[in-house]
């Protein structure tokens, strides 16, 4: 394989970056409870368990290359919080993340961390009508800064990614729910 060292890392932790952040986000809207009044619920109630997908990431040189990866959910308290494993391959290499995030009056926060390449981030957004609008970026002398909208359909996510970065253009990715 003929891939430069340098690009190979810098699409490895923009991809940790983004795969970290990427899967942490389902729509699920108000739900009433059988038996009782109208009753919300957080943001992430649907999210437990098992996702998987695949997707194509763009390169600014016009290449690109498939990517899979899997996710597993786990919501706490009263469904506003969500921590999460990921794993991702491609051609070019593997990464795993590590991510908590929290949901407020309709905000979100949470943080990152990409065990292989040991890069760490933040993230912040917003609960939209179809889902959700974030920003990513890297902590600690990370550059690493990206938009993503999150729509989510029944057990379906599309996840829209656009990087601002030297190497990379975009990622769409395509999960299911296990």
């Amino acid at each position: 394989m003929n891939e430069n060292p340098a690009r190979f890392r810098a699409a490895g932790i923009v991809r940790a970056a983004a795969a970290g952040a990427l899967l942490l986000f389902g729509f699920i809207g108000p739900v009433p409870a059988v038996d009782a009044a109208p009753q919300t619920v957080g943001p992430f109630a649907n999210l437990d368990g098992w996702w998987g997908g695949t997707g194509r990431l763009r390169f600014k040189d016009g290449k690109t290359e498939d990517v899979k990866c899997r996710a597993t959910y786990f919501i706490e308290g009263q469904g506003e919080q969500l921590k999460q494993n990921i794993r991702c391959a491609s051609g070019s290499g593997k990464i795993e993340v590590q991510s908590t995030v929290r949901h407020a009056d309709g905000k979100l926060k949470g943080e990152w961390t990409e065990l292989m390449y040991n890069v760490n981030g933040v993230l912040d957004g917003e609960v939209t009508p179809r889902g959700y609008r974030v920003t990513v970026s890297g902590t600690e002398g990370t550059s690493l800064s990206a938009n993503m909208d999150i729509i989510v359909k029944d057990k379906r996510q599309m996840v829209e990614i656009q990087f601002f970065s030297e190497t990379l253009i975009g990622l769409t990715l395509m999960l299911t729910k296990g």
